[in-house]
């Protein structure tokens, strides 16, 4: 064990089970131990560094921020925030932005959005947010309690009362609970990540999203994960067809800095008003400043660029010797192995490969912007690990 480690391992909370690499340095897709170990890096810090490590117009563009000023807090107005905003809601038609520091923040505040939307319109007794079975949506204690995963409430009891969970892609199962809890809300990933990649059916979801329209329950999305360009769309739900009346993301937003958003439709724009909600570090303008960087350059091209990665990944495992199944979409991608799926991450990380798990899947986020060399030295890596 390194000194850097032993360290890390003296001061710093044992809420990890990291692997015994120690990252020093890196480039784009490539990064570099304190032994000078170069690995491919196909988890991006869990979908977090968008155009890879050390990109030079992110860095040009926090670097830039970082000499005017590096925070205010929300009693005064800057640039980069103001921008940002702006950027999302041209991208997406959205009305209006609230920006908080990660996911779980995010998400918090679509919670907090729909309890008063409903409040309002149809009394306190109206405040369930019912999620899906598999679904992740945060470690505070109220994302935790919207989580559709029991083993992740089991130690942190009572959890925040009024969400409920329905099974992913049952229709039928989703209208029960919704109209048996009084339901606030209707909240989903359209792609469960940390469930283990599991892509939601389109006509789930648009039979959802017309069920909640014609019960004036609002649709919530969670991008925290999917966002950004990852699944080869701006946001996943655009791959359905459907507008949500409220959306999170988080982690490629920022490029590597923490960064999340609560985006409104202009059906619940003014829910929150003056005094209703706020963050000290929300709207950073350092984080806004790399968040705009990334969001400018996730143009058309780009993101189909992203998605036929996604295709070519996809061609190369299916039915490939020691690969059961392939899901997700763009590079977004859980990969069902013969062999535990963490004997396969150990196995690629002597070979210079960074993977990830989620449930009993590999998982792969790569960089959107890999390069095809990188990309296809991982993916054979893959294989062959599989294969042995």
């Amino acid at each position: 064990m390194s000194q850097l480690q032993q360290m890390d391992k003296a001061f710093v909370s044992g809420t990890y089970n990291r692997f015994p690499v120690s990252i020093v340095s890196g480039k784009g897709s490539t990064v570099y131990d304190e032994n000078g170990k170069a690995y491919i890096d196909m988890g991006s810090g869990i979908g977090v560094t968008a155009f890879g490590i050390a990109d030079e117009k992110w860095n040009a563009a926090v670097t830039a921020q970082l000499q005017k000023v590096q925070h205010m807090s929300n009693l005064y107005y800057t640039e980069p925030c103001a921008k940002l905003a702006q950027l999302i809601c041209e991208k997406t038609g959205m009305k209006k932005v609230f920006f908080g520091n990660s996911g779980a923040e995010a998400n918090e505040c679509l919670i907090k959005i729909a309890r008063k939307y409903a409040a309002d319109k149809k009394g306190s007794d109206h405040f369930t947010i019912v999620t899906l079975e598999q679904s992740f949506h945060g470690r505070t204690l109220s994302t935790l309690a919207a989580t559709g995963q029991d083993h992740f409430h089991q130690l942190f009891q009572p959890l925040t009362p009024g969400f409920a969970h329905a099974k992913a892609n049952d229709l039928s199962d989703c209208i029960r609970v919704l109209s048996e809890t009084n339901a606030a809300a209707m909240l989903i990933e359209c792609v469960q990540g940390e469930g283990g990649v599991r892509v939601l059916d389109k006509e789930f979801v648009q039979g959802l999203y017309a069920y909640c329209k014609e019960n004036d329950i609002l649709f919530l999305v969670d991008e925290v994960q999917t966002g950004n360009g990852r699944t080869g769309q701006l946001y996943a739900y655009m791959h359905y067809g459907i507008t949500p009346d409220a959306f999170s993301t988080a982690k490629g937003l920022g490029g590597g800095l923490p960064i999340g958003a609560c985006v409104m439709s202009e059906k619940v724009e003014k829910v929150l008003g003056f005094g209703d909600h706020g963050s000290t570090f929300g709207g950073n303008p350092v984080c806004c400043a790399g968040a705009v960087s990334i969001l400018e350059r996730l143009d058309a091209g780009f993101l189909a660029s992203v998605a036929e990665k996604g295709s070519w990944v996809f061609a190369q495992l299916k039915d490939a010797p020691g690969i059961e199944s392939v899901s997700g979409m763009g590079l977004m991608i859980g990969i069902k192995t013969e062999k535990p799926a963490i004997d396969v991450v150990k196995a690629c990380m002597e070979k210079g490969v960074l993977c990830l798990t989620a449930k009993e899947k590999v998982r792969l986020l790569p960089a959107l912007n890999i390069s095809m060399d990188e990309l296809k030295e991982a993916i054979d890596v893959i294989k062959a690990v599989c294969a042995q």
